[in-house]
């Protein structure tokens, strides 16, 4: 049952990570050059200088994932090693988890996590039921319930007669469906069918149930949630693609140019020779072809510094150190759960700043798993706290200690306690009766188990009011009224289930009185009545009132019988009931001339800050996408609570959904003869994302999903149509379930909003692979639970809720946050940042690579393309990492355009990282030409200078030449960092400062004259810097080197200023930065713009329990 989620062993971490980085292509590069410098002939270096750089890039890239991998091993580990209790000869022993095997009998106890997938033999409870918490695998908030074969149950009782048990269980192979399971056991002669409501799945979480016994069937990898987990993939940036690409496109064009040179060496060399004949003893065993030949790849390994391994290693500093500022912010900790932001990937804080597409969990990611009673209306009458304060609390299965009300409505209470209002009366009666809520006493307190939330909330409202539910048998429930104590006999319990949306119980009062106690959704419950009244106009308005607060809602009605009109509907029943027949008819016939009670206002409580988190991260251009396992109903009650959704939301379900892919499919798959046929015919091609211009918010089910991905369901075309398909799938037709896919891609993303709902594990993260395939876009999946870590896996950027039971989701994630609230930090601060300061530290970095290192190909042309370095080595080594490195590296680390307020008040300046704006394509051309003109300006205003002149101090020579061209590069370079940077601090000062002294130091030790006597081919220009800079012709030269070099990037802000050219970002940067206030309001429930009200009903279980009850299977 062990199982394995790290990448790597002992064995494999080398070869397997050198395989990774290998992939590369700058890693590739570095060692083809390398290569190159192990020839003599064309060694410019020795080949040692560069492996050392380079051994250290992967070491440290090595080392991060390395970290990354020992904290999967530590939670393996952790899981691993969970206690558990497993069959051993004749009695259980506390053993591990991954001592389970396939064909063990395991023991578990109220509140342990299911270890493996296992078949329920017995368990603590009547006739062996068991309760599951299921929410980290379908997120669904109510307790399922699953129950033993009735001949392990009466049989198994016993430690005893579980290890003298030898049945044999026949299955289907382990496979990734949550919800189904077919198999047998064998026993005693006997054969038993097996389903999945006899099976406990690995991932939940055992409740109400003091112990149960259950047989390993699947275990480890075969269990059904590590099925739908998926595996760890390698998640790289958009701009780590885009550099590989780039890394290619300059070694071409460093290819290119050295081969030009190279061929014009050769011509060079020819006429050379001809016009110089006494070097022929030296060059005579050289031809021109020979000498070409060397140059080439001398110029290649010579150009080879401009695509620097130090730009590498600095960014993985740039990484590490803004992954380090997403921990230490205060700003995203949270007190109540101890828990810090926690950066657990350093590789891709610059992609928090691209995100287009959000993909988020509900339970316990949004919504707090917790139902509180807020407000009700009883005959018109509203009652309940208005503004923050709540009526209560309600139930959660989180923290199942919290079931005492922190505070209550006192008018409601005072009404109740006077016992005036026959109608409240009857209301808070049918609370405390209508219901399938189990009691047990333990001491002196009562503890309710209910099958949901909703609920348990409405039986805990009504007992802080009076009316408290005692207990309860087959036939009856025992309460207390305002402490007297009544017991009503249950004549019949009509269960609710998702097509009838309501419940009933028949009951007998003490007094012998038959009454009909219903809730529902309205809209079932107010067709039902008897008439129409004021009292049912304001109980509607109540409605409206509540829906617009996105309260979750009841209708409670109630009608008196007579005797024998029972008897007759009960002589009904038993016969309907004899002989199989489906009973919704007789519960129609029952549920009818209903007299209104009121309706009661349920709030599924959300996360803090979550409808104000959207707001922002819709207004920043990123789309967020709802995928839970929960029902429609609870979803989208959700989704109106969050202000994913609103009223002037066109919402299209399964119908409208069918109907535009059928359309689509139709007029793309025309039965075409000929392509052009198709295009002038009315059946012209549609987009379906086209087609509407008005918000959309998109609701669609798990099973319509897997419809999509097979086409013939979802669109079940007819005569030729149908037979037409069969025929192009029988010819093996490629494509058609990739245009549908495409068709469901495009419409969904054409959508504001997007729900989906019944979702397994597997689906989340094929939804996210399928944004992915057809829209190349930056996705980010938010979770909490097992079943959202193949989602967190599969997006480009995973982030787990921390805090929570479960730990799968954080150490599966690549970033971890305590609230989903504190996403919108993530990505609007931090990731924005990130993203820019990547940006501008990439192109700052090539911009100075290119400007101080293009100066060799301009000095080849007067150098007999000889592949002679113009600069001094050390120079060439020491540029990129002492000279030039330190303030871009500030840069890298702490620039910003605006403060962390302004980024959150103006969530507009996101749009730039989506649409990739800093850096790209054509940013790096425009970088490649900026340096160019640098070196360009710096080599020939140097060269024009030397020509014709000698300095004061008869400087004119090599040395002091070299050196004049890199000095002016190398403070051109720092003067446009200086230009270029917006967010100055002490540290950003003393970079310069620091790159400067680097210069000063260096250029002193390696050209002192000491140093030259002792290595003269090391050090070779003695005192070159001192002679050259010392006189004041060469640091006019220099000066105007730097005027020269200033203006371009002067000259382009001065015209953007002046023109109104500026961009979208430094438009929104400057309003940024004259701003005042905020320039959105958000309020936590901001009335809805309509009076349609929704039923959003407080059930969020799929059928009650009313059958468990009335059979007494649920009952001690």
């Amino acid at each position: 049952n062990a199982i394995k989620t790290a990448k790597y062993n002992i064995f494999t971490f080398l070869p397997l990570n050198l395989y990774e980085q290998f992939h590369r292509m700058a890693n590739i590069y570095f060692v083809f050059v390398i290569l190159l410098q192990t020839f003599p002939e064309i060694s410019t270096l020795p080949w040692y200088t560069l492996l050392f750089p380079l051994s250290c890039l992967l070491i440290i890239r090595g080392l991060r994932d390395l970290i990354d991998d020992i904290g999967r091993h530590q939670s393996d580990r952790n899981i691993n090693s969970r206690p558990c209790e497993i069959l051993s000869g004749r009695s259980f022993r506390w053993q591990q988890w991954r001592d389970i095997c396939v064909g063990d009998v395991v023991r578990l106890r109220r509140d342990s996590f299911i270890p493996a997938d296992l078949l329920l033999l017995s368990s603590s409870e009547p006739s062996s039921l068991c309760y599951l918490e299921t929410a980290e695998i379908d997120g669904e908030t109510n307790l399922k319930f699953r129950q033993a074969l009735l001949a392990t149950h009466q049989e198994l009782g016993s430690e005893e007669s579980m290890a003298a048990f030898d049945g044999e269980v026949s299955c289907e192979e382990p496979n990734s469906r949550m919800h189904s399971f077919r198999g047998r056991l064998e026993w005693r002669g006997e054969t038993f069918p097996l389903d999945s409501t006899r099976m406990l799945l690995r991932g939940c979480r055992l409740r109400n149930t003091d112990s149960c016994c259950g047989l390993v069937i699947y275990a480890g990898f075969d269990s059904k949630i590590m099925r739908n987990s998926g595996k760890v993939k390698r998640k790289r940036t958009k701009l780590d693609l885009l550099m590989d690409r780039l890394v290619v496109m300059i070694f071409l064009l460093l290819l290119l140019t050295s081969l030009c040179l190279a061929i014009a060496s050769g011509f060079w060399a020819r006429r050379f020779q001809e016009k110089h004949s006494y070097l022929a003893a030296l060059l005579g065993h050289t031809t021109a072809a020979q000498q070409a030949f060397f140059s080439f790849w001398g110029f290649t390994i010579l150009l080879s510094i401009i695509i620097p391994m130090s730009m590498y290693i600095t960014f993985e500093f740039v990484y590490l150190v803004n992954s380090f500022f997403i921990s230490w912010d205060l700003e995203m900790y949270s007190p109540e759960q101890d828990a810090p932001a926690q950066a657990r990937s350093t590789s891709l804080s610059d992609q928090l700043g691209q995100v287009e597409y959000i993909f988020s969990d509900k339970t316990g990611t949004l919504t707090q798993n917790v139902m509180a009673f807020r407000k009700c209306c009883i005959n018109g009458t509203i009652y309940g706290a208005s503004g923050g304060h709540k009526l209560g609390l309600g139930l959660t299965w989180r923290q199942p200690g919290e079931k005492k009300l922190d505070s209550c409505n006192e008018t409601l209470l005072e009404a109740a306690r006077q016992d005036s209002d026959p109608v409240l009366r009857e209301f808070l009666r049918l609370l405390a009766l209508c219901h399938t809520v189990m009691v047990e006493q333990q001491g002196d307190q009562l503890v309710y188990q209910a099958a949901s939330p909703d609920e348990g909330a409405l039986v805990l409202a009504a007992r802080d009011l009076g009316y408290v539910f005692l207990a309860r048998t087959q036939d009856s429930i025992t309460i207390s009224e305002l402490g007297v104590k009544r017991t009503y006999k249950v004549l019949a319990m009509l269960d609710f289930n998702s097509d009838r949306r309501r419940m009933s119980v028949l009951v007998r009062d003490p007094q012998g009185t038959i009454r009909l106690y219903t809730k529902g959704a309205d809209t079932v419950i107010l067709e039902r009545l008897r008439g129409r009244g004021p009292k049912e106009t304001l109980t509607e308005m109540a409605l409206d009132l509540f829906a617009r607060e996105t309260l979750r809602t009841l209708c409670l009605a109630s009608r008196e019988l007579s005797e024998a009109e029972y008897s007759s509907w009960a002589r009904r029943l038993q016969q309907a009931s004899a002989q199989l027949r489906d009973l919704d008819s007789l519960y129609e016939e029952m549920e009818q001339d209903l007299q209104l009670l009121g309706a009661t206002a349920i709030e599924d409580k959300l996360q803090d800050g979550v409808p104000e988190t959207i707001q922002l991260l819709k207004l920043g251009n990123i789309k967020v996408w709802v995928l839970t396992g929960d029902k429609q109903e609870t979803a989208v009650n959700v989704g109106y609570a969050c202000r994913l959704l609103t009223e002037d939301m066109e919402v299209l379900q399964e119908k409208e959904i069918s109907e535009i892919l059928k359309a689509y499919w139709v007029s793309n798959n025309n039965l075409s003869s000929t392509e052009e046929a198709l295009h002038s015919s009315h059946l012209s091609p549609q987009h379906p994302e086209a087609s509407h211009h008005k918000k959309r918010a998109l609701i669609i089910s798990g099973d319509l999903l897997d419809k999509i991905l097979q086409p013939g369901e979802v669109l079940e075309p007819e005569g030729r149509l149908r037979r037409w398909l069969g025929a192009r799938r029988a010819a093996g037709s490629p494509g058609q379930g990739t245009l549908l896919e495409k068709a469901f891609v495009d419409l969904a993303t054409s959508c504001q909003a997007v729900i989906c709902c019944r979702v397994t594990p597997r689906q989340k993260a094929l939804v996210v692979q399928l944004v992915k395939k057809h829209k190349r876009v930056t996705t980010l999946a938010i979770g909490d639970g097992a079943n959202d870590v193949n989602m967190i896996k599969t997006a480009d950027i995973g982030v787990g809720i921390s805090g929570q039971e479960s730990i799968q989701a954080v150490q599966c994630s690549d970033y971890a946050l305590a609230q989903f609230r504190f996403l919108q930090r993530l990505l609007l601060v931090h990731g924005r940042w990130s993203y820019l300061r990547a940006c501008k530290f990439l192109r700052l970095f090539f911009y100075k690579t290119f400007a101080g290192l293009m100066a060799q190909v301009w000095f080849a042309f007067h150098s007999g393309f000889t592949a002679q370095p113009l600069y001094e080595g050390w120079f060439l080594a020491l540029y990129n990492i002492f000279y030039t490195a330190c303030p871009v590296l500030s840069v890298g680390v702490l620039e910003q355009d605006v403060s962390a307020r302004k980024s959150l008040e103006f969530p507009q300046l996101y749009v730039v990282g989506q649409q990739d704006e800093l850096f790209n394509y054509r940013v790096f051309g425009a970088t490649f030409l900026h340096g160019a003109s640098t070196s360009l300006a710096s080599f020939y205003i140097a060269l024009w200078a030397f020509q014709d002149h000698v300095g004061s101090k008869a400087v004119g020579d090599y040395e002091s030449f070299a050196v004049t061209v890199a000095t002016s590069a190398l403070l051109s370079v720092l003067l446009e960092i200086i230009l270029d940077t917006k967010f100055w601090t002490v540290l950003s000062f003393l970079m310069v400062t620091a790159s400067l002294l680097f210069f000063c130091l260096f250029s002193f030790l390696t050209q002192s004259v000491d140093a030259f006597r002792i290595a003269p081919t090391v050090f070779p220009f003695p005192d070159a810097s001192w002679n050259a800079l010392t006189d004041p012709y060469v640091l006019l030269v220099v000066l105007l080197s730097l005027v020269v070099n200033s203006i371009p990037s002067l000259s382009i802000q001065l015209y953007h200023s002046m023109a109104g050219k500026a961009s979208i970002q430094q438009r929104m940067c400057l309003r940024a930065k004259r701003a005042a206030e905020p320039s959105v309001e958000l309020r936590a429930h901001a009335p809805r713009s309509s009076w349609r009200r929704r039923s959003g009903y407080a059930f969020s279980h799929q059928e009650g329990y009313a059958g468990l009850i009335s059979r007494g299977h649920s009952l001690r």
